[in-house]
């Protein structure tokens, strides 16, 4: 003996009627033609209620556990449903049940009859829309020096143009939460959420609040030590003077307190220019060859 019913809504034959509600409920939720979009959401949303509508009655329920799916002439339920579907759903289920009957509020014959949208459905009562995620998802890339400074950027997104400000310091992968920008249904509307994607940088990197560079150093300033200007990330453009010890190494790193992220620090990594040859003075290059 067959039963298809709880196939339908994919709970066991042991199911609680709470369980059963909630698998309705996702159901519903999933292929709703307000949700769902694909050609056969319809007629699946309107099976998973009829299915409810015997399931989610305890007296109906007992009826169909002792009479499994001969109660459909034999037929499994999604079958028995398909060359039914036209027909009301009230004048079917007092054929089948008896006295036990419909619930008298609800018609599937039509489009979706009697229970309207959300409103006052299956236990969804009229806050059908909680249950609803309104929520929209994209992803933004946004430019590797915007992600340390902040800044506002334009986006356009499903034909609307507005702009998102980017706060200091947003990571890569971080989401961002517009409010009110989102799917809207009976009057509510959810948030739109943005996840960053932030530009790799040809010379920045970054390592959580620090911020890392290559710099090229003269030689001369390598070997004796000086000052060199290395422009900084910030709100503005602005250029600092950084002391380079005497018998800097290549690669060495400088810690520079205060220039990364949000009170992180800058590492510049020195690499020394070196002259070419026949651009050295004669006797320099000659002292170079005899001592080095």
């Amino acid at each position: 003996m067959g039963k298809s019913l709880y196939q339908v809504l994919g709970v066991s034959e042991n199911a609680s009627q709470d369980e059963i509600k909630k698998a309705y409920r996702k159901l519903a939720r999933k292929y709703h033609p307000d949700i769902c979009k694909e050609a056969d959401c319809e007629e699946k949303f309107k099976e998973i209620n009829a299915a409810y509508e015997i399931l989610g009655d305890p007296e109906k329920r007992k009826k169909y556990d002792q009479m499994g799916d001969s109660l459909f002439n034999g037929q499994n339920f999604q079958d028995f449903y398909k060359q039914n579907q036209n027909v009301d759903i009230d004048e079917l289920l007092r054929t089948i049940f008896g006295d036990l009957g419909g619930r008298g509020s609800r018609s599937y014959s039509r489009g979706f009859g009697g229970f309207g949208g959300f409103g006052g459905f299956g236990g969804f009562g009229s806050d059908f829309s909680s249950y609803i995620d309104l929520n929209e998802r994209a992803r933004i890339r946004i430019p590797f020096s915007v992600a340390v400074t902040g800044g506002v950027i334009p986006i356009k997104l499903g034909g609307e143009s507005f702009k998102v400000r980017i706060p200091e310091g947003i990571k890569d992968g971080q989401t961002l939460r517009l409010r009110g920008k989102g799917k809207s249904f009976q009057g509510q509307r959810g948030d739109l959420l943005l996840e960053v994607e932030v530009e790799p940088d040809p010379v920045w990197t970054r390592k959580g609040n620090d911020l890392y560079r290559a710099i090229d150093v003269p030689l001369k300033t390598m070997i004796f030590g000086g000052k060199i200007p290395v422009e900084v990330l910030g709100k503005e453009k602005k250029t600092i003077n950084v002391k380079v010890p005497e018998s800097s190494k290549c690669c060495q790193k400088l810690r520079v307190k205060g220039y990364g992220i949000k009170g992180g620090d800058l590492y510049l990594e020195l690499r020394p220019i070196l002259p070419k040859k026949e651009e050295l003075a004669p006797e320099l290059r000659e002292a170079m060859e005899k001592y080095l």
